[in-house]
């Protein structure tokens, strides 16, 4: 298993196995998820103020679909590519919400995974994606439906971008394996009918278009973006 080479697919996919050089004020997720909310908060916060958000649950939104997208990606990127991805224990995967990839996260472990969407549904959406959304719910009003959107989305965001990757550099076998993953992953309860059709579009919205400028998503629910009743208020002095 070759992390450095499933990093290459793109900056989601790219995983450390020791601290950056630069630092950081990086946190087992178990700590995250047990209740010690600031670094999440802080994120939701810096996330929010970045895009100007005109609620905070914008801002939770679009912080959880990145780091829904890192979690899936750095186990599915793997998984495809050699048949085993890495344990990623929430007390040994390690995360700072001031940093992006690939400084966000490193893991500290070393136990794999098979590549069986069993066991990529127990490490990723059962230790990781159910504890987040609690955890994120705590932290402020923010729909269940929303963040099982963005968790169905980011997965497909994550096939997309390997197989694009895959075709690429000649692993039709990597395209295959992780389309037949995601189509099982994609078969729960959780996650039935987040996304729809060949092209895997979500079925609701993250909240994105909300934001000054925003627009929308290439896989956006929407055609058109909604009116917000924001767009006839003057600029906030």
């Amino acid at each position: 298993m070759d992390l450095v080479e499933s990093g290459s697919v793109g900056g989601f996919f790219a995983l450390r196995t020791a601290p950056p050089e630069t630092g950081g004020a990086h946190l087992p997720l178990a700590r995250i998820y047990a209740g010690e909310g600031g670094p999440l908060t802080a994120r939701v916060d810096r996330v929010a103020a970045r895009l100007g958000a005109p609620e905070r649950r914008v801002g939770a939104s679009v912080a959880h679909l990145g780091l829904a997208a890192r979690l899936w990606s750095t186990a599915l990127g793997p998984a495809a590519l050699y048949g085993r991805f890495p344990g990623l224990d929430p007390a040994e995967l390690y995360w700072d919400g001031a940093l992006t990839s690939p400084d966000d996260l490193w893991w500290a472990g070393s136990a794999t995974r098979p590549a069986t969407a069993a066991d990529l549904r127990a490490v990723v959406q059962e230790a990781h994606l159910a504890p987040l959304h609690a955890a994120l719910r705590r932290d402020g009003r923010i729909a269940p439906r929303l963040l099982w959107g963005n968790a169905g989305s980011a997965l497909a965001g994550a096939l997309r971008e390997l197989t694009r990757w895959a075709r690429a550099h000649g692993r039709p076998d990597a395209a295959d394996r992780a389309a037949a993953l995601v189509a099982e992953l994609l078969d729960h309860p959780d996650l039935a009918g987040t996304v729809r059709g060949p092209r895997l579009r979500r079925a609701s919205c993250c909240l994105y278009y909300r934001c000054p400028g925003g627009g929308l998503c290439g896989d956006c629910v929407f055609d058109h973006a909604p009116r917000t009743g924001l767009e006839a208020r003057p600029p906030a002095p």
